[in-house]
């Protein structure tokens, strides 16, 4: 398992975010989904760690993962592996699969797994 310091700047403070899982590269891709546009790591509303997939968190967590409620989505819970800017839920799931701050491809096959991490 390979855990990966991730730095977000904002408003000239640096974020320390640790990415979990089997990740493969600085941009938060995993073994499980590594193309170009497989750049966002979920923060788990279980343990407040943040993981590539949900096949990560299934592999390496010692407990089950539990999706984010409605009433919480405005939590920051979405990691930009491109700029390293955190998103919360609402930002995420309106986005169109772009990041609104670098404008990054997210993919959006992603969606098909939505059900695993936010309540719908």
């Amino acid at each position: 398992m390979i855990q990966l310091s991730c730095l977000a700047f904002k408003k000239d403070v640096i974020l320390i975010k640790n990415v979990k899982g089997k990740t493969i590269d600085q941009e938060t891709r995993c073994v499980h989904y590594h193309s170009a546009k497989d750049i966002i790591s979920i923060k788990f509303y279980c343990c407040e760690d943040y993981y590539p997939c949900h096949r990560c968190h299934e592999e390496t967590a010692d407990h089950s993962a539990k999706v984010w409620p409605q009433k919480l989505f405005n939590t920051k819970a979405i990691l930009c592996g491109a700029c390293h800017n955190e998103l919360s839920v609402t930002e995420y799931l309106s986005c169109k699969s772009r990041c609104p701050h670098c404008q990054a491809a997210f993919n959006p096959g992603c969606n098909l797994h939505i059900h695993l991490y936010f309540e719908v």
